[in-house]
């Protein structure tokens, strides 16, 4: 077993729910994070959990913390369009720019296995029934681009000894320590459950979803799985590929459901410019490592209302922490 493991990004949207599960699972985890989110959901005094607040562009201090690291799981990046749009010259060099040093830097200390997640956005618009990892990619925007352009820097520095895997998640939903409530199933549930109203801009655009705890799970498995089933290997991992209109009549009809004194949800339509669609096929992940999902949007909303029903998410519409955007203009991240 391969104990000793690096988070990028852990105290991120993801990173927050998985980091404490890989802890349960025995392993010595260190998080790398910029930390523009904080980290005090952390569970900071686990004796296994190391914090270190630092830039993946800090060469240096990352490759300190690759020292006797035996797998790096690299889920840090200026996540999103409207994110990554806030300042072009950051995200580029924390999406981009940054990476391939992270990576030498990784493979010159030793460590074994680099998991990198890109995103299913990377393909932009297709017509396609079911878009495959082969699949053209399109991408619409910086972000998109630089998620792709990553992919194959990690493939030419892996080797015998160094192991190299890609996993494309589509948009993830449900609850987790660091909450991002800006995310088409987070913020439709939000709305619903807060304004008894839900605002769908356009509505055909095909986005496919993927529930926080199989994102955690899929993890897991890219951790653990033999190298020959990894290697070199890109994964598509998104279910459910359904449009933001059916998504928002399945928020309202589970709002409905467990909180009947807030009938009706009313859903309300208005144009966009995201033009976003596509409809991603994961049978690849389920014949290579016999992967597929537990969990269903329909769960994520309900694990959401729950939430919401413990108060544990006050203030969901007005505090800028959960809303990347909000948050990075409030810190003039840099």
């Amino acid at each position: 077993m391969q104990n000793n493991l690096v988070v990028t990004g852990g105290a991120g949207y993801c990173g927050s729910r998985l980091v404490p599960q890989l802890l349960d699972k025995g392993y010595n985890i260190t998080v790398y994070d910029v930390m523009y989110f904080g980290s005090d959901f952390l569970p900071t005094e686990h004796p296994n959990l190391t914090v270190i607040e630092g830039d993946i562009r800090d060469t240096q201090k990352i490759a300190a913390a690759f020292v006797d690291c035996d797998t790096v799981i690299h889920l840090a990046c200026i996540s999103n369009d409207a994110s990554f749009e806030l300042d072009e010259d950051l995200s580029t060099t924390i999406n981009f720019e940054a990476f391939e040093p992270m990576v030498l830097a990784a493979k010159s200390a030793g460590v074994r296995r680099f998991v990198y997640a890109s995103s299913s956005s990377v393909y932009g618009v297709s017509n396609k029934t079911h878009v495959t990892e082969d699949h053209p990619l399109v991408p619409l925007t910086l972000y998109n681009k630089y998620k792709g352009m990553c992919e194959p820097i990690l493939h030419t520095h892996a080797d015998d000894q160094f192991t190299g895997v890609i996993f494309r998640p589509a948009t993830v939903c449900g609850h987790a320590p660091r909450q991002r409530l800006d995310l088409s199933v987070n913020i439709l549930t939000n709305h619903a459950f807060t304004n008894k109203k839900i605002r769908v801009f356009g509505g055909s655009q095909l986005r496919p979803n993927l529930h926080i705890q199989d994102y955690c799970d899929l993890v897991s498995l890219l951790i653990e799985a033999p190298v020959d089933r990894v290697q070199g290997e890109i994964f598509n991992c998104g279910y459910q590929n359904m449009s933001i209109m059916e998504i928002a009549q399945l928020v309202k009809n589970v709002v409905e459901e467990m909180l009947p004194e807030r009938n009706p949800i009313e859903i309300i339509t208005e144009p966009t410019d995201d033009i976003r669609s596509y409809h991603i096929n994961s049978e690849k992940i389920k014949k290579s490592l016999g992967f597929t999902p537990k969990h269903s949007i329909e769960d994520a909303i309900r694990e959401l209302v729950r939430v919401f029903q413990q108060e544990k998410l006050p203030n969901s519409m007005t505090d800028d922490k959960y809303y990347n955007v909000r948050t990075l203009k409030k810190r003039r991240a840099s």
